[in-house]
């Protein structure tokens, strides 16, 4: 190579180098609905909620959802309906930037296409940023992914024939009636329930370990506690069922659970050495999603 060739090699301008995103420990804190919305990202196969983006960002609706066709991260379907997913493969350490991105990309694409970002967003807006506060997220479970689909693109033959092959991996799942943010869920012939708290992590699990530890952690009996996801920065206390409980039937055991949860985390004072061993015992069980 010659002097005048490598002196231009050398001179070229190097790649902007992409700038990281900051880890968020609790990426949905401050939005309306945060527990339910960890819970479509982290435990519910099949749901919708609508949000509205603030009026600066177009004001219309938006249908955030589980789970799209491939693990795309954004559809814009025929009709023009904007559909975004909680659940993909792309994690920059801060949900809430990786969903506002995957919101604002999709909103650019033409009807009928879908969205599959390469690489991972730089810091920018958040859905604390794009989303109208007024408007809650009501989540609705689903037990079909026919959220995919337009009416029209309903229609076809093989549309109908992909839905009834997604369908056989949803786990039959419901809310539980008058407990918010609480999931009944059925997995290989056991029943389960799954409840998102919405303290901190480390004060639920402060407070659960006083429970615990006078042993009242179980629902009823035969219903016991199992373990403990953390998720977003919020915990996700797990019991499993007695056979064939339905979802309707936990709305009371949960609401006692509730009250004593309340007066757990009422109580301020350090724990004592029966409920720091149950404490290591719950966190020993603990899984992060």
């Amino acid at each position: 190579m010659s002097k005048k060739k490598r002196k231009q090699r050398q001179a070229a301008p190097a790649a902007p180098k992409k700038q990281r995103i900051e880890f968020v420990a609790r990426p949905f804190a401050g939005l309306a609905n945060e527990e339910d919305l960890v819970a479509m990202m982290q435990i519910i196969p099949a749901a919708t909620a609508t949000v509205r983006l603030a009026k600066e960002y177009g004001g219309q609706d938006v249908q955030l959802v589980t789970l799209l066709p491939e693990l795309t991260q954004g559809l814009k379907r025929a009709d023009g309906e904007v559909l975004v997913a909680l659940q993909t493969t792309m994690h920059s350490g801060d949900a809430s930037r990786d969903v506002a991105a995957a919101v604002l990309a999709t909103l650019e694409l033409e009807e009928g296409s879908g969205l599959l970002m390469n690489g991972l967003p730089e810091p920018g807006e958040r859905l604390q940023d794009i989303l109208d506060p007024a408007v809650e997220p009501v989540v609705s479970v689903r037990e079909t992914f026919d959220f995919w689909l337009g009416a029209e693109e309903a229609k076809a033959p093989e549309a109908v024939e992909q839905l009834e092959h997604a369908k056989e991996e949803i786990a039959p799942t419901a809310a539980v009636p008058g407990v918010p943010h609480a999931y009944w869920c059925r997995i290989n012939g056991k029943e389960f329930v799954r409840w998102v708290r919405g303290e901190d992590e480390d004060v639920f699990f402060n407070a659960f370990a006083r429970v615990h530890a006078a042993r009242a952690s179980d629902l009823e009996e035969g219903a016991r506690f199992i373990g403990a996801f953390r998720a977003c920065g919020l915990a996700i206390p797990v019991w499993e069922l007695n056979r064939g409980t339905e979802a309707e039937e936990l709305t009371a055991p949960l609401k006692a659970m509730g009250e004593r949860l309340d007066a757990a985390l009422a109580d301020t004072t350090p724990l004592d050495a029966e409920a720091r061993r149950a404490k290591a015992g719950i966190t020993s069980r603990q899984v992060n999603l």
